[in-house]
């Protein structure tokens, strides 16, 4: 039996022959359908030495899928970027454009947030 197993819940030994230890269930989120998510478009400067990326937040769903429309709003920009921790980061002052991909896309709920 290995020393190192993570998942056990609250019991680090047991002498009782017949014990079962609980387990943590690993779950994967489910993914919303894209009339569900609510995403906000935004234009960061914070911490990129002054270079402009446009933020997309709110994804709700697991990373292939958030991977996969990270890569659609990257090609139909045309620029690079990058998509984790449910934002989708795409280089440049880009929110207008990312925002009516999203719309065409089905993401009817999309809202812009901060000026210019």
């Amino acid at each position: 039996m290995s020393k190192k197993n993570s998942n056990r819940i609250n019991v680090v030994y047991s002498t009782n022959p017949n014990f079962s230890y609980q387990e943590e269930e690993a779950h994967d989120e489910e993914t919303l359908p894209p009339s569900q998510q609510k995403l906000y478009v935004s234009i960061d400067r914070k911490q990129r030495a002054g270079k402009e990326v446009t933020l997309v937040e709110g994804f709700v769903g697991n990373d292939e899928d958030l991977k996969a429309l990270g890569k659609l709003l990257k090609s139909k920009c045309g620029v690079g970027g990058s998509a984790k921790d449910g934002e989708i980061l795409i280089q440049g002052n880009l929110k207008q454009k990312v925002f009516d991909i999203l719309m065409a896309s089905g993401y009817s709920q999309t809202k812009q947030k901060g000026g210019n």
